[in-house]
């Protein structure tokens, strides 16, 4: 039983049925399967039923009746069809269905009870970032808004730690994506991070080191300069290109290897530079 609980799929006997209906429905969502062995509806909705309860460890417990071993709990809920599907919260049904049933359609009817999968992600990147910590809430606003992009809270979270973490040309890209009916006060302010990162990333020092990058090509330790005054104001995917074009040319050149490494390192868990880049290094060097 308590092996079953820890992976909130449960079945429902007699013995439970206190436990399950008047003591957990108060604590989350209880999502009642009524199947029996043999029919096919019940066959094709189990799996689904099971991969909606995966989606909420923490708030949604999946109790399967088999109406066969367990006639006394079907007939305690008038059960007359199978599959039978109902939700049970606070020790009443709220809700349900009989027969088959779309996976978008459940997931719509469990909406109303349940809070959004990208709540507890987005939840936990806010505290991060209301303590500075913006490459921790990275990794965590990023899974928030993967999993529901049209979640606008999602989007403004992850933009401002596109923006803090350096991300600037994604967090623009993101920004401009964002209709009107949605643009409030956080739209105006990322902008202004936005224009400030810009100004900020284009010193008199870098259009220097371009200059002379542009006017001698081939000489490496001026790419390296200048990549490292591409990461001193976040500019980390210029700088990576140019270091990682540094070490196709000459893998031992000076610091360059060093560099890239402790850039790559200083990215956020999830980044895809972070990932994409130390591919690429790794491929040189095995």
């Amino acid at each position: 039983m308590q092996q079953l609980m820890s992976n909130n799929i449960v079945d429902l006997t007699v013995e439970n049925f206190q436990q399950i209906i008047l003591e957990v429905s108060k604590e989350k969502i209880v999502l009642i399967d009524f199947w029996a062995e043999g029919y096919e509806p019940c066959k094709e909705l189990s799996p689904i039923l099971e991969k909606i309860a995966g989606d909420y460890p923490d708030t949604l417990l999946l109790a399967r009746v088999d109406c066969e071993r367990e006639q006394q709990v079907a007939a305690q809920f008038g059960i007359r069809n199978l599959p039978t599907v109902m939700v049970v919260k606070d020790a009443q049904p709220v809700d349900g269905f009989a027969g088959m049933q779309p996976e978008t359609e459940i997931r719509a009817m469990l909406g109303k009870y349940l809070p959004s999968p990208e709540d507890e992600f987005l939840a936990k990147a806010a505290e991060l970032i209301a303590s500075g910590d913006y490459s921790g809430a990275f990794p965590m606003a990023k899974q928030a808004f993967e999993i529901n992009p049209d979640n606008i809270d999602s989007k403004y979270l992850y933009i401002d730690c596109l923006i803090e973490t350096g991300a600037v040309p994604a967090a623009k890209e993101l920004l401009a994506e964002i209709k009107l009916v949605d643009q409030d006060q956080r739209y105006h302010t990322l902008q202004g991070k936005v224009e400030l990162a810009e100004q900020a990333a284009d010193t008199p020092e870098i259009r220097a080191l371009q200059e002379q990058a542009e006017a001698n090509p081939d000489d490496l330790q001026v790419k390296v300069d200048l990549a490292v005054a591409l990461y001193q104001v976040q500019r980390f995917e210029e700088a990576l290109e140019l270091l990682y074009g540094v070490l196709l040319k000459d893998f031992g050149f000076g610091e360059a290897k060093k560099l890239i490494l402790d850039i790559i390192n200083a990215l956020p868990d999830g980044d895809s530079l972070k990932s994409g880049y130390r591919r690429k290094v790794y491929s040189l060097m095995y």
